[in-house]
């Protein structure tokens, strides 16, 4: 938890006068950075202009940085900055250019149309197109994801979303530095019930059914948990929620373990399509543009393969961008539908990636957005992962909401990998959101979380 403590919680004072504190002025701190840019000491040259320009722009007036400084001391500054900026991620993008240090690479995902970016890259040749042999490997839950990012197993994976600040929390596991480089899909989730709850479609009276979520960290868990409660239900006492892995969801509702899910796709659509469950509503319908998973990656694989995480960035941001485009939907379909990827029928996979499906209550749907793909890493949507990990009880202590969200989410770092690819990007890093009618305002993160009637008391 050291990497999310107050940055300012130091007694150490500095004597420098220059913008790392070092030195008595500014020119002697050039001096000795130009001394420093010799071919022997390149990387710690680098690292050293890094840390100066991030200090600069964070403190642009000279007053304000020398202030910091003081305040911080010169033997905390960089760890205390390292806490308000991913400081491996800017070093590791300044050092990127040069060869890839690793070409053959492993990489999770679980089988769903989450990770249609990652796995539509290796038989569509993105991976290739940027020099690398990746194996994708085929994953059954988040916990063993989880386990095997952490045991250095696979070099990056397919996450959901809330995983990388769960990991780099230290919640459920041992805390390790973990960023989202790129959201993979939004929206792309539902609820699901089994048929025989058709004439019981207000949430109201749910009180005492079962419902699967896939993962305590995930949206899926996140959503539901804030649907049940808008409509009045506690989602800790009033039902049951069971972590289930996503291929177990459907025979799990088959076989009336469970009443319903909110699960990833295409397990939704497969339960309407084996007849007997329908959709009782998409989480587009809850947050349209929500998150949902991510490529994730920890710190340890940025800074010891900048030029291979750059590449890996380049393959995984330029497949996402192609999956959004409605006229790429047919070739993907049949890329992914394999057994080696989702292993699932065609038809299930088209309903999924067109949005004109059968909700199994007799109706045909319309709906293009139903999952849909933008690879840009909001840092506000970390922000409301967080205030809903608050508001359930997986976050004990007080945090600072926008700190956390700035270092896990790296939009900064993403805006400018897909400039520089060409692709657009958001000019902004938060924005505000619309969660069930209700605005989330990211810079008041705290206000909402107390503002639920229904939340977990600590």
């Amino acid at each position: 938890m050291s990497a999310f403590k107050n940055p300012f919680d130091s007694n150490i004072r500095l004597k420098g006068g220059c913008s790392c504190g070092k030195h008595h002025s500014q020119s002697e701190h050039d001096a000795e950075a130009a001394r420093l840019a010799e071919p022997q000491n390149d990387e710690a040259a680098l690292n050293r202009v890094i840390e100066s320009a991030v200090v600069r722009a964070l403190f642009p007036h000279d007053e304000t940085r020398r202030a910091f400084l003081k305040a911080v001391g010169a033997g905390t500054a960089m760890a205390a900055l390292s806490a308000l900026f991913p400081m491996g991620a800017a070093q590791a993008l300044a050092a990127e250019g040069g060869p890839l240090e690793k070409k053959n690479l492993k990489i999770g995902f679980v089988p769903i149309t989450c990770a249609t970016p990652i796995i539509m890259a290796k038989p569509m040749g993105f991976y290739e197109k940027e020099g690398l042999d990746v194996e994708i490997i085929k994953t059954a839950g988040w916990a063993l994801v989880r386990d095997k990012v952490l045991n250095n197993e696979y070099d990056a994976s397919h996450m959901l979303s809330p995983m990388p600040i769960a990991a780099s929390m230290g919640l459920g596991s041992q805390p390790s530095p973990t960023f989202v480089s790129t959201i993979q899909n939004i929206n792309g989730q539902a609820i699901t019930m089994h048929i025989k709850h058709k004439d019981n479609r207000d949430p109201k009276n749910w009180k005492g059914m079962k419902f699967g979520i896939p993962f305590d960290y995930s949206m899926h868990n996140l959503l539901l948990r804030y649907y049940l409660a808008e409509n009045g239900i506690d989602p800790d006492k009033d039902v049951q929620l069971t972590v289930i892995s996503p291929p177990d969801m459907v025979a799990n509702l088959r076989a009336g373990n469970i009443d319903g899910f909110l699960g990833p796709e295409p397990f939704n659509q497969r339960a309407v399509f084996e007849g007997f469950a329908f959709i009782q509503v998409l989480s587009k319908d809850l947050w349209d543009g929500h998150p949902c998973c991510t490529f994730a990656a920890t710190e340890k694989f940025i800074k010891e393969a900048p030029n291979t995480y750059a590449a890996l960035f380049r393959a995984i941001a330029s497949a996402t961008v192609y999956a959004h485009k409605a006229e790429n939907r047919p070739a993907i379909i049949e890329a992914i539908a394999p057994a080696n990827y989702l292993n699932q029928p065609i038809p299930v996979l088209q309903q999924v990636m067109t949005g004109k499906f059968a909700d199994g209550l007799g109706n045909i749907q319309n709906v293009p957005g139903r999952a849909d793909f933008d690879p840009f890493p909001w840092q506000s949507m970390g922000v409301w992962i967080l205030t809903q990990l608050k508001r359930w009880g997986y976050i004990k202590q007080d945090i600072d909401y926008r700190q956390i969200a700035e270092q896990v989410f790296l939009a900064t770092e993403a805006r400018e990998r897909l400039k520089a690819m060409g692709l657009e990007a958001p000019a902004e890093n938060f924005k505000k959101h619309t969660i069930m009618g209700k605005v989330f305002d990211p810079a008041k993160p705290q206000e909402y979380v107390d503002s639920f009637a229904i939340r977990k008391a600590v």
